[in-house]
């Protein structure tokens, strides 16, 4: 009884010591930006009203006077990126802007219910579209890939007078599909993915090729580097990609230093709850409750 008594104890100080962490990185969600305005909410056109008060309530936004709230359409998915007008618009998201310097942080707050897209594939798309400084936040109330998600993001960032460039929206959105397409039918696992699209990108800025040849070669560099095999379709796939986005005159500088920005950020946070010992840290806590358990089972014996 004393060894469970004492085990509660390192839970309580556990939750204590992460507790100021997450209320840090969350913030006081009561405020309103007056410099960057109200958070915008964009709400799939095919969710119920019951739907809709679910995804309000996973994104904290079930406050109307705390937020500008939209609705994504098909209509929006063939004006923004080209799609098919007869999609069913589910996943939604909300979007926060930040100050310069903050960088793009994107947030899938029910992973369980965005099955095809993860926070960098979103990352990497919204930036090579051009969205800057922001916390974007997704969710969705039922099972679904997550692309529409990305639709309802360019929405909210082409009203009150702002506008994204359509044709990098487009290549955006192809990445999404390309980054998807690798992870569901090549069986590349989904953060190497994001770390090809990401190193391919860097090596774009710092080589600043001039051909197709040139980012051919590029591609099959990283792809090398990382030890991914791909059949010449895919390959070809990828080539193709990042010559439109060549072609587009993308600053892959500038989208590199962010993507930068949100790994160093991450790793900072997981840095001050772990004191920079993160693998020593996980076995901790793997240990810990590995002990609560034995000892459980030693009341039954």
């Amino acid at each position: 009884m004393k060894k469970i008594t004492w085990m509660l104890v390192v839970v309580t100080l556990i939750g204590l010591a992460v507790t100021p962490f997450v209320l840090a990185s969350t913030g006081d969600q009561n405020v309103i930006d007056e410099k960057n305005g109200k958070p915008k909410v964009v709400l799939g056109e095919a969710l119920s009203d019951s739907d809709k008060d679910k995804v309000r309530s996973l994104l904290n936004a079930t406050d109307p006077e705390q937020v500008e709230e939209y609705i994504v359409t098909a209509e929006d998915l063939v004006n923004y990126i080209g799609g098919d007008p007869s999609s069913n618009m589910y996943s939604s998201a909300k979007i926060t802007r930040k100050d310069e310097g903050n960088g793009v942080v994107v947030n899938v707050v029910n992973p369980e219910n965005i099955t095809e897209v993860t926070n960098e594939m979103y990352a990497n798309a919204l930036l090579t579209a051009g969205v800057e400084n922001a916390l974007i936040e997704v969710a969705s109330p039922k099972k679904v890939s997550g692309h529409s998600a990305l639709t309802g993001i360019y929405k909210a960032f082409n009203v009150d007078g702002e506008s994204l460039d359509k044709g990098r929206m487009e290549v955006a959105n192809e990445e999404l599909d390309v980054a998807t397409d690798l992870a569901e039918d090549s069986g590349v696992d989904q953060e190497k993915v994001s770390e090809l699209l990401s190193e391919i990108k860097r090596e774009i800025a710092e080589q600043n090729p001039a051909t197709k040849e040139d980012v051919e070669r590029i591609v099959s560099e990283q792809l090398d580097q990382l030890n991914i095999e791909l059949s010449p379709e895919d390959r070809e796939m990828l080539t193709n990609l990042f010559e439109k986005m060549r072609n587009l005159n993308i600053d892959f500088g500038q989208v590199t230093e962010q993507l930068e920005t949100i790994v160093s950020d991450l790793k900072g946070k997981i840095d001050e709850v772990t004191g920079g010992d993160t693998e020593g840290f996980w076995q901790g806590v793997k240990n810990f409750f590995q002990n609560i358990l034995d000892s459980i089972r030693g009341l039954f014996n």
